[in-house]
């Protein structure tokens, strides 16, 4: 799994070493939105300094602990130009039989604007739709948070929705989101390069594959 690399012309994406944990730590605590604000449906950027960097670390070992076939969660650290700016995550359950993920993702407030939250996102679409096989990708934000959804949008995803959640212990709006691989198809992307996923494709309920295309 270290060796999976989920590359684009700016980005790395890969499981970080657990050495590189404090590196993560560190750009949390230097910010990752407007404090006044929640975009996450779990406030886990409330937590008080130092659980918070406790819960972090048990975060990223449990997806790791856990991790099946049938359910997994890659926590990909994301890194531009060898930086390490943010974390994009895709998950899936069943996918062997369902081939349905959902992505989240955060940047450190400083990377944010320039275009790296949609290109890591892309990144990782191209990932689940082109090397797994993918049918289709689901994602959310609450209703105000206009850089995710603008994202969202300009990748083609299209409104799936709105659910009451709590934030920060009020209801409130989520737009849930979904993008289908036809759609997908249909328009036009960077180049996005996997390098290392024969290795490792049975961790994603896929199998291995000598040539191009899906592992489906």
């Amino acid at each position: 799994m270290f060796d999976l690399r989920i590359l684009t012309a700016r980005l790395e994406i890969r499981l970080p070493e657990e050495a590189e944990f404090p590196l993560l730590i560190k750009l949390v605590d230097s910010g990752i939105h407007d404090p006044s604000t929640m975009p996450f449906v779990e406030p886990w950027t409330d937590e008080p300094a130092p659980r918070r960097q406790r819960t972090n670390m048990q975060w990223w070992w449990r997806q790791r602990a856990e991790w099946t076939p049938e359910k997994w969660h890659f926590t990909g650290a994301v890194f531009a130009e060898g930086e390490l700016v943010g974390v994009q995550d895709i998950f899936a359950v069943q996918f062997a039989r369902r081939r349905s993920v959902t992505t989240g993702s955060w940047l450190g407030r400083r990377h944010q604007g320039c275009g790296l939250g949609r290109e890591m996102r892309g990144a990782i679409l191209a990932f689940a739709f082109e090397s797994l096989g993918a049918l289709e990708a689901l994602s959310c934000a609450f209703y105000d948070n206009a850089a995710s959804l603008a994202t969202s949008a300009s990748l083609g995803y299209e409104p799936n929705g709105e659910t009451l959640e709590l934030r920060r212990g009020v209801p409130d709006r989520l737009v849930n989101l979904r993008l289908t691989k036809d759609r997908w198809d249909g328009r036009a992307h960077p180049d996005v390069r996997v390098e290392g996923l024969d290795a490792c494709a049975e961790f994603f309920g896929v199998r291995s594959t000598d040539g191009p295309g899906p592992y489906f």
